[in-house]
């Protein structure tokens, strides 16, 4: 039986240690119909030379340049160059098992799902590995409920129906660094019919090239954002959950990771998240003493949290 065609998505910018082997991770995959569509991001290494050498080794690659505008554009540009039914997505920096796109195919085809997911795993070029990970079967859950409390799976553990997509006119542009998150939180509220392939598939590599998910403060920022105008624009979804669970799950996330910052001394996520808490009205008066002294200079703010910590000691 014919294999329908997966497009994969891959913006690049940066990526010249690792560019080509994530295109060989495409390339070497099992399902046999699959083109890659490269979107070089403004890119100032040497990068687009490498995706020009990949071009002539592979016939189903496609390179796209456009001037610096982030990950985000760059997918969508890429999606609209896409010809296939089904789109996956995979950063230049990362890659894949050789099954994994056959086993999200399979599963979705075989189930009817409109969205495919699987296990993944952390790989770090300065430190140990992280564990591999399943996720839960959502599919089994209230998808609405758990993907409100945390984007459900990376980038690229996961295979989507182009239609599904076309629904929601692709990536959103607001968010710099939880796009992603936004993004399968808006497909959640238009389909459901998703399912897991139970196996680590999808490798997510960590590395000191300035990647988004470096800066924690902003992700916590955007991803509690995404929440909340999901919440917005999406009340019939969400009419079936209490408020109270609501509330945990969207102010208490930022207050939660402000002071698990705090006593982690990330100064400086903690300084700028105990902020947005004042700003946003979400503190409690048990926050105040936290939120005032994170309006200091964080020079002042870091030499009194050090202060603190050492008298408490003695």
């Amino acid at each position: 039986m014919k294999q329908s065609l997966i497009s994969v998505i891959m913006p690049c910018f940066n990526a010249e240690p690792f560019v080509e082997q994530a295109i060989e991770s495409v390339f070497g995959q099992s399902h046999p119909s699959v083109e890659l569509i490269v979107i070089d991001d403004g890119s100032t290494d040497g990068s687009f030379q490498k995706l020009e050498e990949a071009c002539k080794r592979f016939p189903g690659l496609k390179v796209i340049r456009q001037n610096n505008q982030g990950p985000y554009p760059a997918r969508n540009l890429g999606i609209a160059s896409a010809q296939g039914d089904f789109v996956a997505f995979l950063d230049a920096d990362d890659y894949w098992s050789p099954d994994c796109l056959e086993k999200l195919y399979n599963a979705m085809t075989s189930s009817d799902a409109d969205i495919s997911y699987c296990g993944w795993q952390n790989i770090s070029e300065v430190d140990q590995n992280g564990p591999p990970y399943i996720p839960p079967a959502y599919e089994d859950e209230d998808i609405i409920s758990s993907f409100l409390t945390n984007c459900p799976w990376p980038i690229h553990a996961a295979l989507v129906r182009r239609a599904l997509i076309d629904r929601v006119n692709g990536f959103s542009t607001r968010y710099f660094s939880s796009m992603d998150y936004d993004f399968w939180l808006r497909l959640s509220a238009v389909s459901k019919k998703i399912i897991r392939v139970p196996e680590v598939l999808a490798f997510y590599r960590w590395h000191q090239y300035g990647q988004i998910s470096s800066i924690k403060w902003k992700q916590v920022i955007d991803a509690w954002k995404v929440k909340k105008d999901f919440c917005k624009n999406h009340p019939d979804s969400i009419a079936h959950i209490p408020y109270e669970v609501r509330r945990e799950v969207i102010d208490n996330f930022l207050i939660t990771h402000a002071y698990t910052a705090f006593w982690k001394r990330d100064l400086v996520s903690a300084q700028q998240l105990f902020r947005v808490m004042f700003t946003s009205n979400t503190w409690r008066m048990k926050d105040l003493p936290y939120i005032a002294t994170s309006f200091l200079t964080y020079r002042l703010f870091s030499s009194l949290v050090d202060y603190i910590s050492n008298d408490t000691k003695k």
